[in-house]
């Protein structure tokens, strides 16, 4: 095999970068022909289509993407070469992108990517947002994974994987008061104010479901589709609030607030979605096999 021509993979960067050859072609100061004529050769030489056309942008395809997270190695590396002979430091460092839907525990997504922490030679990315978001860039291939509660049906068109990671029990969570007798799950929700998740959770559902049968309406202090507010809302409202222990864990190790009612019909599922991919991150199947072991 030739030796791959760098001056084609620096061109290759630039139009990564710019999205648009037209732009790439002014910062490099060739012509458009020219720089098109660049990439045909990469592209020939690699045996794979690096850009697809969309509503006249230039999108990486998967490949496309890869050979763009080496080249910013490469170029990266040079860089440090440079870096080391002035200072003597120099560093080589793999990158892992992770998205995470909103209404996901923080502490779970924490414990997640635990075993990653303080690796020296790791580059953590982490993204949030909604699912649909955080699938429109796993789509893109700027995401090598999505951390969520919720599978994602797979179809012809997209090959997702909803890997099962762990399921987690759902409880109602209170400040704690002395002399107070103990809660009557659901009776004492016709009269005790409560914080919920949005109806978006899939806990929701089913809890509703559960209220709905009892004939009871429960007085509703907030509907929150964010774990992290939910988090601060149980510490500072009267009442209890819905939630897996997870997310307040370090509240109930203190004791700022105690869990008063386990709902054993209720489950929070957490899920790592992937897609289909001819040149995954390696670094994703040993992540989901890692905390597979220990569910």
């Amino acid at each position: 095999m030739a030796f791959l021509n760098y001056h084609h993979l620096r061109y290759f960067w630039a139009v990564a970068r710019e999205g648009n050859l037209t732009r790439a072609a002014e910062k490099m100061h060739l012509s458009q022909s020219a720089l098109s004529v660049q990439l045909r050769k990469l592209e020939e030489h690699l045996g794979h289509q690096l850009f697809e056309r969309e509503n006249r942008k230039l999108v990486l395809t998967e490949v496309g993407r890869i050979v763009l997270d080496h080249a910013e190695t490469i170029f990266k590396t040079g860089d440090e070469l440079q870096s080391l002979l002035k200072s003597g430091q120099a560093s080589n460092r793999q990158v892992l992108r992770v998205g995470s839907v909103a209404t996901l525990s923080r502490n779970f997504q924490f414990d997640f990517l635990k075993p990653l922490m303080g690796r020296t030679d790791l580059e953590l990315v982490i993204r949030s947002g909604s699912l649909r978001e955080m699938l429109a860039q796993l789509d893109a291939h700027t995401l090598d994974l999505v951390l969520s509660n919720l599978p994602v049906p797979r179809d012809a068109e997209n090959l997702w994987h909803s890997h099962l990671l762990a399921r987690q029990r759902v409880s109602l969570v209170k400040k704690p008061v002395k002399g107070e007798k103990p809660f009557r799950f659901p009776e004492d929700l016709k009269t005790v104010p409560i914080v919920l998740p949005s109806l978006q959770s899939d806990i929701r559902a089913d809890f509703d479901l559960i209220l709905e049968q009892a004939e009871i309406r429960p007085l509703i202090l907030a509907e929150v589709d964010d774990m992290a507010m939910l988090r601060l809302l149980a510490r500072e409202t009267p009442g209890v609030t819905l939630v897996p222990p997870v997310v307040v864990q370090d509240e109930l190790r203190s004791g700022v607030l105690v869990e008063c009612c386990k709902i054993h019909d209720l489950q929070e599922s957490f899920y790592a979605i992937t897609q289909s991919r001819r040149f995954p991150n390696p670094l994703v199947a040993q992540l989901i096999q890692q905390v597979k072991g220990e569910v």
